[in-house]
């Protein structure tokens, strides 16, 4: 089997104009024959989110979150982070943002974004009590209960009562592939995720890549809270890799109502999609998907609401599915060829 050796030395590609959120390395190795080489691989360095907030007239400050993520958008990072923890209520609550602490040797960037909330809001200091350390592997685990989030979650709340949006199994079918083609560092790298925020008639609004798919997810937030688009209510939001009950909580405090997924959903993730009346959509390429849970948003196919009970099932794949949704495993061709 060939063996890669990277070497220390760091060096840009000549005449590859380098994505900002990645970074060259010289490679040595046999491939059977000795060889060198270059690579370009996603930065990872982590994030610290310090708030500063008042209570009974004193300044407090306090370090909420140490994340793992891909330099770039960093303040949307924090801000989505904050809103998508209930921390905030809005874009409004935020007084200042900013970027601090010094500049990581040989980059343009820092690892520290300071948050200053604005004397009058009320922090929800019960909330910061929790342990925020995330990683780009398995995000912040075993924090959040669906009961926690349906008492912070007014947006998710106001889904149940939505049908829209409206989209044509054919724009579904798009969506990979128009989010693909903006992945400028997945592109680069193949070392990181991606979120992209879609419109009705799938154009693509944001877009945002890291090494861990929850802060992808926080900054295309982060963009909506800091322009003043939330709540999304009319949006659909496309996920790399797999559905995570922490995916569909971002989503669902965001006010989206549909989230699809090129990955499988977890069984949790199902249960969100369950309660919050959201539609769930796994393994959606060009030409197949499946949905597990949909509430009439899905053109030309109404399947019955689905059931909590859960079970092993058989895409017509017939590769095994452990704890699909139970009615509503739809499995939808693509278009003709």
């Amino acid at each position: 089997m060939a063996t890669r050796l990277y070497s220390t030395q760091l060096k840009t590609l000549s005449g590859v104009a380098n994505h900002p959120g990645s970074r060259s390395i010289e490679e040595t190795g046999a491939r059977p024959a000795p060889h060198t080489g270059t690579h370009q691989l996603a930065i990872e360095e982590p994030l610290e989110i310090r708030l500063e907030y008042w209570t009974n007239g004193m300044l407090q400050r306090k370090s909420v979150s140490i994340t793992m993520r891909t330099p770039g958008h960093d303040l949307e990072l924090a801000a989505g982070f904050l809103f998508t923890e209930g921390i905030i209520a809005g874009w409004n609550d935020i007084k200042n943002i900013r970027a601090c602490g010094p500049v990581v040797e040989g980059q343009d960037f820092q690892n520290i974004v300071r948050v200053e909330v604005h004397p009058t809001v009320s922090v929800k200091t019960a909330t910061m009590d929790r342990n925020f350390y995330t990683t780009s592997s398995c995000g912040i685990c075993g924090k959040t209960s669906i009961e926690a989030l349906k008492i912070h979650n007014h947006f998710g709340q106001n889904i149940k009562n939505l049908p829209s949006p409206s989209v044509t199994q054919n724009m579904l079918f798009s969506l990979p592939g128009r989010m693909t083609a903006q992945q400028q560092l997945f592109q680069q790298t193949g070392g990181c995720h991606a979120s992209g925020l879609f419109d009705e008639q799938g154009t693509l609004l944001c877009l945002r890549e890291d090494v861990g798919r929850h802060n992808a997810l926080d900054k295309v937030l982060g963009w909506a809270l800091i322009n003043n688009h939330l709540p999304l209510h009319h949006h659909v939001v496309l996920v790399s890799g797999r559905a995570s009950f922490e995916l569909m909580q971002k989503s669902s405090m965001g006010g989206i109502p549909f989230l699809a997924a090129v990955g499988a959903p977890s069984t949790l993730a199902v249960k969100v999609a369950q309660e919050f009346n959201m539609t769930l959509v796994g393994f959606l390429d060009h030409q197949r998907m499946t949905v597990y849970h949909d509430s009439g948003r899905i053109q030309e196919h109404q399947a019955p609401q689905s059931k909590e009970k859960l079970g092993p099932t058989t895409r017509n794949t017939g590769r095994p599915v452990h704890h699909a949704v139970e009615n509503s495993d739809r499995r939808f061709p693509g278009p003709s060829t």
